[in-house]
């Protein structure tokens, strides 16, 4: 069978297609390999193949067949040279890391990033002498400002989590550029499907798999994407000698995942729109974060920079924390879980969760209010997710 070229196709086309390689079993679907080592021919092909003179398979910590299979395909969906697949999300961020920094460096993040990210740059990585400095996402003098000679990454998640800011990807990769800096962009929320960061400019591509990627919330996994030089030489050896690795069960239901990804997306975002318009005349309703509506700050940027609007949508009810609360736990449809990307619809509360680490003074800089609630859209009808959503919101305000 031909390799693909992600060149000649469309995205829903590699979703489906990239990275196949049938054995001679003439199977139609991926194989799955639960293997932990391989068998050589002879002494000579191990010696070989350890000594990196022979390309093949040694040991499933660094090379898996189904694992590659998934690494082949996400890349061609991204247009990137190459995946490395990592065990969760959090492990690609790390693993970037890692790979891309050495003591002494320094990260200019967003603001508006995942609460986990900002514990591993402020309590992990601080330890290894690696200094984060902070500013808000679509503030690009922030950016240039907050560059100094050791600064090596500009990260950011875009849009971001939970208040669905967008940023400017090319306007950041011009200033990383300027800089001598690299561009990491976590397009978690948007996934290929919605949004092609390395067209933009982006340098390397971070995913948590475990979301809109699986699609089902059955397995932890992520990658990091980029080039082949770039990610051979620094974040692969992280992988080969740190173990952060995706196990090969997880790259195949990831495999199944992706092959309806694209469909998935704009199921989630048609239905997102309509609950972020719904909620905006919602009594009790202080604001509504989605980058779909008309009045979002960003909303011509993502209509540039994106295919659709994604499936999370954020708003702040009155009554603060209490409120918030209250909503939730009158909530029946929408599973109370921190996850998102899943075809069930989830809602937490961002301060006492995903964000719950960070100080007060954080949480302010970021956005994060007492009132915010997160909804990750998922594909149940739209009428049920109101009903139920309205239902809640009466009984919280009394």
């Amino acid at each position: 069978m031909a390799k693909i070229d992600p060149e000649r196709y469309g995205v829903n086309t590699l979703a489906v297609r990239a990275g196949r390689q049938p054995t001679g079993e003439g199977e139609h679907s991926e194989p799955l390999f639960l293997t932990s080592s391989y068998v050589f021919k002879d002494a000579a092909q191990a010696a070989a193949r350890f000594a990196e003179e022979e390309p093949g398979n040694i040991y499933s910590r660094f090379t898996n067949s189904t694992v590659r299979i998934f690494e082949e395909r996400l890349a061609a969906m991204e247009k990137a040279e190459r995946c490395i697949a990592t065990s969760s999300g959090m492990g690609a961020i790390l693993s970037t890391c890692l790979g891309l920094l050495k003591a002494g460096d320094h990260i200019v993040s967003s603001l508006s990033v995942f609460g986990s990210t900002v514990n591993l740059f402020n309590k992990v990585l601080s330890k290894f002498d690696i200094a984060t400095s902070y500013v808000s996402l679509s503030d690009y003098s922030a950016w240039e400002a907050a560059i100094i000679p050791r600064t090596r990454l500009l990260y950011l998640e875009t849009p971001s989590n939970p208040l669905t800011e967008i940023a400017d990807i090319q306007r950041l990769s011009g200033i990383a550029r300027r800089h001598g800096c690299l561009l990491v962009v976590d397009n978690c929320f948007c996934t290929p499907a919605l949004q092609q960061p390395f067209l933009l400019g982006a340098d390397v591509v971070i995913h948590s798999a475990t979301k809109y990627l699986d699609g089902q919330g059955r397995c932890i996994g992520g990658a990091v994407l980029g080039s082949d030089e770039l990610l051979g030489e620094n974040v692969y050896p992280v992988l080969k000698y740190g173990g952060p690795s995706m196990s090969p069960f997880n790259a195949w239901v990831f495999l199944k995942g992706l092959e309806t990804l694209g469909l998935r997306m704009q199921s989630h975002s048609r239905n997102a729109a309509q609950i972020a318009e719904w909620l905006r005349g919602r009594p009790g309703i202080e604001k509504v974060y989605y980058p779909g509506l008309a009045d979002h700050p960003q909303h011509d940027l993502a209509q540039r920079q994106q295919k659709d609007f994604g499936g999370i949508v954020s708003f702040v009810v009155n009554g603060e924390k209490e409120t918030a609360w209250r909503l939730i736990d009158n909530t029946e449809l929408f599973s109370i879980t921190a996850n998102l990307g899943d075809s069930k619809s989830t809602i937490t509360h961002p301060a006492t969760t995903t964000h719950n680490r960070l100080t007060d003074e954080e949480k302010a800089r970021s956005g994060i209010e007492p009132g915010l609630v997160r909804l990750s859209i998922g594909h149940e009808d739209v009428a049920d997710l109101r009903d139920d959503l309205q239902a809640a919101l009466t009984k919280a305000r009394q």
